[in-house]
């Protein structure tokens, strides 16, 4: 399913050595890969930005006894950024994520199921050593 983003089309940050440069095509960007290639870092950069930028929302593992569910149905005009979505998300949110039209979502994980998603929606993330600087941006998932 692919769908122009409705919140962010370009998200960038900077820590330390590293740049974080993400183009967005879809209102829903799954960012697969396996473990140990940034990914997880990349949302802890995210997340550092969560406070001073009111269009996101960050959740991972750390919030397992937040009410998850609530926080995504209720979110309005966000960039929800989902780490550990394998775990997260039950099958009644990833059905609500695949047609909801008041958000966008950057999902971390694995498993595409039941998010209604194609080939267009599948990321993986990319680094390059520019300078000093590890720059990570997101290519289509072969």
């Amino acid at each position: 399913m692919k769908s122009k983003p409705i919140v962010m089309e370009h998200f960038s940050t900077v820590h330390a050595s590293f740049r974080v440069d993400l183009a967005f095509k879809n209102n829903i960007t799954l960012l697969m890969g396996d473990s140990g290639t940034g990914r997880t870092m990349v949302f802890s950069f995210i997340r550092e930005c969560m406070a001073m930028n009111p269009k996101l929302l960050c959740l991972n593992y750390l919030d397992y006894q937040k009410n998850i569910k609530e926080m995504i149905f209720q979110a309005e005009g966000k960039l929800i950024v989902i780490d550990n979505a394998d775990i997260l998300l039950d099958d009644e949110i990833r059905k609500y994520i695949s047609v909801d039209d008041k958000n966008q979502y950057l999902i971390i994980g694995r498993n595409p199921k039941n998010l209604f998603v194609t080939k267009e929606n599948m990321y993986e993330l990319e680094s390059e050593k520019v300078g000093e600087q590890t720059k990570l941006t997101i290519r289509e998932y072969l």
